[in-house]
Protein backbone atom coordinates (compact mmCIF):
# COMPACT_ATOMS: atom_id res chain seq x y z
CA UNK A 1 0.00 0.00 0.00
CA UNK A 2 1.78 3.33 -1.00
CA UNK A 3 -1.12 5.42 -0.16
CA UNK A 4 -2.77 5.12 3.96
CA UNK A 5 -5.47 8.24 5.07
CA UNK A 6 -5.04 8.21 8.64
CA UNK A 7 -7.54 9.95 10.89
CA UNK A 8 -6.29 11.41 14.30
CA UNK A 9 -9.44 11.87 16.37
CA UNK A 10 -9.48 13.53 20.41
CA UNK A 11 -13.09 11.15 20.48
CA UNK A 12 -15.03 13.26 23.17
CA UNK A 13 -11.91 14.23 24.72
CA UNK A 14 -11.20 17.46 26.13
CA UNK A 15 -9.10 20.68 24.90
CA UNK A 16 -6.06 19.18 26.07
CA UNK A 17 -6.92 16.04 23.63
CA UNK A 18 -8.07 18.83 21.01
CA UNK A 19 -4.43 19.83 21.38
CA UNK A 20 -2.78 16.64 21.44
CA UNK A 21 -4.26 16.17 17.67
CA UNK A 22 -2.61 19.03 16.37
CA UNK A 23 0.95 18.19 18.31
CA UNK A 24 0.76 14.56 16.77
CA UNK A 25 -0.02 15.96 13.69
CA UNK A 26 3.21 17.69 13.63
CA UNK A 27 5.22 14.75 15.31
CA UNK A 28 3.69 12.60 12.74
CA UNK A 29 5.31 15.03 10.08
CA UNK A 30 8.82 14.88 11.82
CA UNK A 31 8.98 11.29 11.95
CA UNK A 32 7.81 10.28 8.77
CA UNK A 33 10.72 12.86 7.47
CA UNK A 34 13.08 10.88 9.02
CA UNK A 35 11.81 7.25 7.66
CA UNK A 36 11.42 8.57 4.60
CA UNK A 37 7.89 8.91 4.02
CA UNK A 38 5.64 11.76 2.75
CA UNK A 39 3.46 12.84 5.98
CA UNK A 40 0.91 15.80 4.70
CA UNK A 41 -2.39 17.18 6.63
CA UNK A 42 -4.94 16.44 3.68
CA UNK A 43 -7.29 19.31 5.49
CA UNK A 44 -5.95 22.56 7.17
CA UNK A 45 -7.33 23.27 10.38
CA UNK A 46 -7.40 26.67 12.90
CA UNK A 47 -7.50 25.71 16.47
CA UNK A 48 -8.33 22.97 18.22
CA UNK A 49 -9.09 20.15 15.84
CA UNK A 50 -10.97 16.91 17.38
CA UNK A 51 -9.87 15.29 14.23
CA UNK A 52 -7.74 15.30 11.49
CA UNK A 53 -6.69 13.10 8.13
CA UNK A 54 -3.01 12.98 7.42
CA UNK A 55 -2.06 11.34 4.15
CA UNK A 56 1.23 8.80 4.51
CA UNK A 57 2.59 7.61 1.01
CA UNK A 58 5.52 5.84 0.12
CA UNK A 59 7.09 2.85 0.06
CA UNK A 60 7.55 2.70 3.42
CA UNK A 61 4.42 3.95 4.52
CA UNK A 62 2.22 0.76 5.52
CA UNK A 63 5.69 0.07 8.01
CA UNK A 64 5.17 3.63 9.05
CA UNK A 65 1.52 3.58 10.22
CA UNK A 66 2.00 -0.03 11.65
CA UNK A 67 3.56 1.54 14.66
CA UNK A 68 1.03 4.36 15.38
CA UNK A 69 -2.71 2.66 14.39
CA UNK A 70 -4.53 3.20 18.00
CA UNK A 71 -4.00 4.42 21.72
CA UNK A 72 -1.51 7.44 21.68
CA UNK A 73 -0.74 8.93 25.02
CA UNK A 74 0.55 12.09 25.69
CA UNK A 75 1.92 12.87 28.84
CA UNK A 76 1.87 16.58 30.34
CA UNK A 77 0.60 19.25 32.09
CA UNK A 78 -2.65 21.15 30.87
CA UNK A 79 -1.84 24.00 28.97
CA UNK A 80 -5.48 25.15 29.37
CA UNK A 81 -5.57 24.51 33.26
CA UNK A 82 -2.81 25.29 35.33
CA UNK A 83 -2.40 23.00 38.16
CA UNK A 84 -4.84 20.37 37.13
CA UNK A 85 -4.06 16.92 38.19
CA UNK A 86 -4.47 15.11 35.45
CA UNK A 87 -1.39 14.09 33.31
CA UNK A 88 -2.38 11.46 31.03
CA UNK A 89 -4.25 12.39 27.73
CA UNK A 90 -5.38 10.24 25.20
CA UNK A 91 -6.17 10.60 21.72
CA UNK A 92 -7.00 7.45 18.85
CA UNK A 93 -5.11 7.08 15.45
CA UNK A 94 -6.90 4.71 12.97
CA UNK A 95 -6.98 4.35 8.96
CA UNK A 96 -9.43 5.77 7.16
CA UNK A 97 -11.48 3.26 5.06
CA UNK A 98 -11.48 2.85 1.33
CA UNK A 99 -14.38 4.59 0.29
CA UNK A 100 -15.01 2.01 -2.73
CA UNK A 101 -14.67 -0.41 -0.39
CA UNK A 102 -18.01 0.70 1.63
CA UNK A 103 -20.83 -1.72 0.33
CA UNK A 104 -23.72 1.17 1.64
CA UNK A 105 -21.50 3.74 -0.28
CA UNK A 106 -22.41 3.50 -3.76
CA UNK A 107 -21.93 6.27 -6.65
CA UNK A 108 -25.58 6.57 -7.55
CA UNK A 109 -26.79 7.20 -4.01
CA UNK A 110 -24.48 10.28 -3.35
CA UNK A 111 -25.37 14.02 -4.62
CA UNK A 112 -22.04 16.35 -4.91
CA UNK A 113 -22.96 19.87 -5.14
CA UNK A 114 -20.05 22.40 -5.75
CA UNK A 115 -19.38 25.56 -3.54
CA UNK A 116 -16.88 28.10 -3.26
CA UNK A 117 -14.60 27.61 -0.38
CA UNK A 118 -14.44 29.22 2.23
CA UNK A 119 -13.13 29.51 6.08
CA UNK A 120 -9.60 28.74 7.69
CA UNK A 121 -7.00 27.84 5.40
CA UNK A 122 -5.56 31.12 3.94
CA UNK A 123 -3.76 30.61 0.87
CA UNK A 124 -4.04 26.89 0.63
CA UNK A 125 -7.75 26.91 0.22
CA UNK A 126 -9.53 27.43 -3.34
CA UNK A 127 -11.06 30.72 -4.18
CA UNK A 128 -12.98 28.99 -7.08
CA UNK A 129 -16.19 27.05 -7.02
CA UNK A 130 -14.26 24.00 -6.90
CA UNK A 131 -15.00 22.86 -2.92
CA UNK A 132 -17.70 20.18 -2.70
CA UNK A 133 -20.35 19.24 -0.49
CA UNK A 134 -21.81 15.34 -0.67
CA UNK A 135 -24.82 14.53 0.58
CA UNK A 136 -25.42 10.71 1.15
CA UNK A 137 -29.36 10.47 0.36
CA UNK A 138 -30.63 6.94 1.92
CA UNK A 139 -28.82 8.44 5.24
CA UNK A 140 -28.73 12.07 4.55
CA UNK A 141 -24.95 12.20 5.90
CA UNK A 142 -23.31 15.05 4.66
CA UNK A 143 -19.24 16.06 4.12
CA UNK A 144 -17.76 18.80 2.72
CA UNK A 145 -14.09 19.24 0.90
CA UNK A 146 -12.13 21.96 -0.04
CA UNK A 147 -8.37 21.83 0.84
CA UNK A 148 -7.79 20.46 -2.15
CA UNK A 149 -6.64 21.93 -5.66
CA UNK A 150 -9.35 20.29 -8.10
CA UNK A 151 -13.11 19.59 -7.84
CA UNK A 152 -12.08 16.01 -8.65
CA UNK A 153 -9.91 15.71 -5.98
CA UNK A 154 -12.42 17.70 -3.47
CA UNK A 155 -15.19 15.22 -4.38
CA UNK A 156 -12.51 12.48 -3.69
CA UNK A 157 -12.28 13.77 -0.19
CA UNK A 158 -15.42 14.32 0.30
CA UNK A 159 -16.94 10.37 -0.59
CA UNK A 160 -13.94 9.78 2.07
CA UNK A 161 -15.33 11.50 4.75
CA UNK A 162 -18.75 10.20 3.94
CA UNK A 163 -17.67 6.67 4.38
CA UNK A 164 -15.80 7.56 8.15
CA UNK A 165 -19.61 8.50 8.62
CA UNK A 166 -21.17 6.08 7.44
CA UNK A 167 -18.58 3.25 8.95
CA UNK A 168 -18.80 5.25 12.11
CA UNK A 169 -22.82 5.11 12.07
CA UNK A 170 -22.79 1.41 11.57
CA UNK A 171 -19.91 0.77 14.58
CA UNK A 172 -22.44 2.64 16.95
CA UNK A 173 -25.42 1.21 15.97
CA UNK A 174 -23.47 -2.47 16.36
CA UNK A 175 -22.57 -0.99 20.12
CA UNK A 176 -26.02 0.07 21.02
CA UNK A 177 -27.08 -1.70 24.26
CA UNK A 178 -23.30 -3.25 25.09
CA UNK A 179 -22.20 -0.42 27.33
CA UNK A 180 -17.85 -2.17 27.06
CA UNK A 181 -18.23 -1.66 23.32
CA UNK A 182 -15.23 0.67 21.89
CA UNK A 183 -15.68 2.65 19.09
CA UNK A 184 -12.12 4.79 17.76
CA UNK A 185 -14.43 7.72 16.74
CA UNK A 186 -16.17 8.76 19.71
CA UNK A 187 -14.59 6.99 22.82
CA UNK A 188 -10.96 5.73 23.49
CA UNK A 189 -9.27 3.13 25.49
CA UNK A 190 -7.65 3.92 27.65
CA UNK A 191 -4.68 1.52 27.99
CA UNK A 192 -1.98 -0.42 26.35
CA UNK A 193 -0.88 2.83 23.92
CA UNK A 194 0.71 2.17 20.96
CA UNK A 195 3.03 4.81 21.74
CA UNK A 196 3.41 7.21 24.80
CA UNK A 197 4.91 11.00 23.56
CA UNK A 198 5.69 13.36 26.47
CA UNK A 199 6.51 17.23 27.58
CA UNK A 200 5.90 20.13 25.38
CA UNK A 201 8.10 18.55 22.58
CA UNK A 202 6.33 15.69 22.49
CA UNK A 203 9.48 13.17 22.90
CA UNK A 204 8.30 9.74 21.55
CA UNK A 205 8.71 6.14 22.53
CA UNK A 206 7.09 3.21 21.36
CA UNK A 207 5.71 0.42 23.74
CA UNK A 208 5.66 -2.77 21.68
Amino acid sequence: MSEIILHLTSGSGPEECRWVVAQLAMAFAREAKEAGVACELVESHDGLPSSLLLRISGEGAATFVSGRVGTILWKGESRFRPHHKRRNWFVGVSIAPEADAIADLREEDIDYQAMRASGPGGQHVNKTDSAVRATHCPTGLVATAQEQRSQHANRKLAKLKLAMLIEDQRAHSQAKGRQAEWTSHKQLERGNPVRVYSGPHFISKRTS
